[in-house]
C-alpha cells in the first residue's frame, strides 16, 4: 500500500510534488548551459535548483530533485555519472542549512556539500568503479567551479525574494 505520509511523518503534499517537478524540469532544461572542466561538465544551474529546492522544500526533497535531474540528464546524454555525487550531497546540506539558519546565505551550503562530500565520493568510489583514475583535488576544483556560481545565483534570487512576501508565503504553504 502506498503511504500518504512523508519520511518525516507529515501528510503527503501535492503542492510540494508539483514544485519539485517544476524544479527538476528546470534543472534538466537548463542543463544546456554547461561548460567542460577536466573529466566533468559543470552545470551551475543544477546547483541553483538544488539550493532553491533546499530553501523551499527541505533537504530530502532537494536530494530527490537532484537525483531525478542527474538521472534524466544522463538518460538524455547531457550529463555524466559524476552528476550524482556532484549534486545530491550539496542539495542535502543546503536543505539542512536552510532549516537551521533560514537565510539566503544558506545557499552556500551547496558548494560545501558538493566539494567536501561529493568530490571525495566521486573520486574514491565512482571513479574507480568506472575504471578511471580521478584526482581528488582536480575533481574538487571542478565541482567548486560548477557549484559556486550556481549557489550564488540562488542566493541572489532568494535574497530578492526575502524582500517580498512571496517567499514567506511559499514557505508557509509548503510547510
Amino acid at each position: 500500500m502506498i503511504s500518504s505520509y512523508t519520511p518525516e511523518g507529515k501528510p503527503f503534499s501535492t503542492k510540494k510534488t508539483c514544485i519539485a517537478g517544476m524544479l527538476g524540469a528546470s534543472a534538466v532544461l537548463l542543463s544546456g548551459f554547461s561548460f567542460p572542466v577536466g573529466l566533468t561538465r559543470c552545470f551551475p544551474f543544477q546547483h541553483t535548483v538544488n539550493a532553491l529546492a533546499g530553501a523551499l522544500l527541505g533537504p530530502w526533497w532537494a536530494a530527490g530533485i537532484a537525483f531525478v535531474a542527474a538521472l534524466l540528464r544522463n538518460l538524455l546524454g547531457t550529463g555524466t555519472l559524476f552528476a550524482f555525487p556532484g549534486s545530491i550531497p550539496g542539495a542535502l546540506i543546503t536543505g539542512f542549512a536552510f532549516r537551521l539558519f533560514k537565510s539566503s546565505a544558506a545557499a552556500l551550503g551547496e558548494p560545501l556539500g558538493t566539494t567536501l562530500v561529493g568530490a571525495p565520493l566521486a573520486a574514491l568510489v565512482l571513479g574507480p568503479a568506472m575504471g578511471r583514475s580521478v584526482g581528488l583535488l582536480s575533481l574538487s576544483g571542478a565541482f567548486l567551479l560548477s557549484s559556486l556560481p550556481g549557489s550564488l545565483i540562488a542566493m541572489a534570487l532568494l535574497a530578492g525574494l526575502e524582500k517580498t512576501p512571496l517567499l514567506a508565503s511559499l514557505r508557509k504553504d509548503l510547510s
